[in-house]
């Protein structure tokens, strides 16, 4: 640990970057597992629909939007929000309602994400770096040391640039593991709402045929009645 300390007091200027990145990673990485993980998916979709289907096929359509409205953190909800406000329309609109809200959506789940591969690749690049410009400083010390002080020189160094190479793994390795689990976790969410909008044109479209036979039934009990 005692050699840890003195590497980082030692190498300050290479060492900060490497940790000012594990922190900026840190922050990202909360942020996003509260918004993926907490915020954005509907946990219960299955009472979800189910509401929103009996509400649909009663013809209460501002019930559903306005219990969408209640989920509204939710991506699934709001991907249903839009179909519903379209329900009047023709099939066409309500399915480009639908993408444009779905598009919409995965940019706000896959917002910074990316930023985790990125800090991965670069604290990797900065500890070989540092590696590197630490072979170098120890080259260069021991070619102008006393022979009996070179050895020790050189094992100073080669362990300098070792430690440069972990802590920018220390960092790296975390972040990629981070990132991998959040676009584990989106690719569920964008798949949740890509069924959502299936599932809401559906709805829609039952909601229409069951009008349309209501009043086809009605048209021939008229019929029958007034033969």
């Amino acid at each position: 640990m005692g050699n840890i300390m003195d590497f980082l007091r030692a190498n300050w200027m290479h060492v900060a970057p490497i940790l000012a990145a594990g922190a900026f990673g840190i922050v990202i990485f909360l942020e996003r597992f509260k918004a993926i993980v907490l915020t954005y998916p509907l946990w219960n979709s299955h009472k979800f629909f189910d509401k929103i289907r009996d509400q649909v096929m009663a013809d209460r359509v501002a019930e559903a939007i306005a219990y969408c409205d209640k989920h509204r953190k939710t991506m699934v909800a709001v991907v249903v929000r839009e179909g519903l406000l379209r329900a009047h329309q023709p099939e066409s609109m309500i399915e480009d309602g639908l993408q444009l809200a779905i598009s919409e959506a995965h940019l706000k789940v896959q917002r910074r994400t990316s930023y985790l591969s990125l800090i991965a690749n670069v604290a990797t690049l900065l500890g070989l770096l540092g590696t590197i410009v630490g072979l170098i400083q120890a080259f260069e010390a021991v070619g102008n040391a006393a022979p009996q002080q070179k050895a020790a020189l050189l094992a100073a160094g080669i362990s300098t640039s070792m430690n440069a190479t972990m802590l920018g793994l220390v960092v790296a390795i975390p972040a990629m593991v981070a990132f991998s689990f959040l676009m584990n976790r989106t690719n569920q969410l964008n798949s949740q709402m890509e069924q959502a909008a299936v599932r809401t044109m559906d709805l829609i479209k039952q909601r229409y045929y069951a009008a349309e036979t209501g009043r086809a039934d009605l048209k021939v009990a008229r019929t029958g009645t007034g033969g």
